[in-house]
């Protein structure tokens, strides 16, 4: 029978994919991805601004030069401010939860040793667990996108992305602006899921692994808010994650979000190697 065994058949990828699909948090965090820009809506539509007060200038969706007034103006803009809303702390979350829970749960369980007695190498097992992890994480982030643009549409109609600091965009650039925004938030979060995933293998309590990353990011962007701290900001992996406004100028600033993406990917790196070593010598108990 060994005759037939191929280590790189063992835990299919879409075997992994299909069961991790089907948990409960994995629901939750797509429904609450769909949730926000509904409550955003419903806040804009109903809320006690909805009506214009005395100064509309200040009022959210007023049509103020700010993302947060320019919400109302159309799919894109909205789809935009949900992007702002998500990424400072929903995504941040949710990338943690997907990368924090693959291996810890599986500890948890006591099925982790099971699964590299199958026998599952146990590099591959990393692999397809962070494999699937971010393939649900950035799943997660096309589905705000999605969700955002599709209940934009209905409530505030189809306009171009009107940019804050002057001009309208086209669907066709405003798009482009859109996926440009997109794919830099999903770097930048890299940097929550290495991290997440290190303190995956280093606990058999998935809340302690996603809570540590989450609380360590946090703690980056107090440092970040920090002024005193100087150039030393400028290391921390938080200090680029707004950098996705230069998408929004006439012409594109690559400078600041080349570097912040840099930054997410040699730490992404740095962890996930960290955290294959520490899994190569970790004594399988559970």
């Amino acid at each position: 029978m060994m005759d037939n065994y191929r280590a790189n058949h063992t835990l299919p990828f879409r075997v992994e994919l299909k069961r991790q699909i089907r948990r409960r948090r994995t629901l939750v965090a797509y429904v609450l991805m769909i949730a926000l820009p509904l409550i955003v809506v419903a806040a804009v539509k109903f809320g006690p601004s909805s009506g214009g007060g005395s100064d509309s200038s200040s009022n959210f969706g007023s049509g103020s030069a700010n993302l947060i007034g320019l919400a109302t103006n159309g799919a894109f803009n909205f789809t935009l401010v949900m992007l702002l809303f998500g990424s400072g702390f929903l995504l941040t979350t949710v990338f943690a939860l997907f990368s924090g829970d693959s291996v810890a749960s599986e500890a948890s369980w006591s099925t982790l040793r099971y699964l590299l007695a199958a026998p599952v190498p146990r590099r591959r097992l990393l692999l397809i667990k962070l494999s699937v992890s971010l393939t649900l994480s950035f799943a997660a982030l096309a589905v705000l996108v999605s969700a955002s643009y599709l209940i934009g549409l209905l409530a505030f109609g189809n306009n171009g992305l009107q940019n804050p600091l002057g001009g309208v965009y086209d669907s066709a650039e405003a798009w482009k602006r859109i996926l440009i925004v997109t794919a830099y938030i999903g770097f930048t979060l890299l940097f929550t899921a290495g991290l997440a995933f290190l303190m995956s293998v280093s606990t058999d309590v998935p809340l302690g692994a996603v809570g540590t990353a989450v609380i360590i990011v946090i703690i980056s962007q107090i440092l970040d808010a920090i002024e005193a701290l100087g150039g030393i900001r400028d290391w921390l992996p938080s200090h680029y994650a707004r950098s996705w406004t230069d998408a929004l100028e006439g012409n594109i600033d690559w400078t600041l979000m080349s570097r912040g993406a840099s930054y997410s990917l040699v730490f992404f790196a740095v962890f996930v190697a960290w955290a294959i070593l520490k899994f190569d010598r970790k004594d399988i108990l559970s």
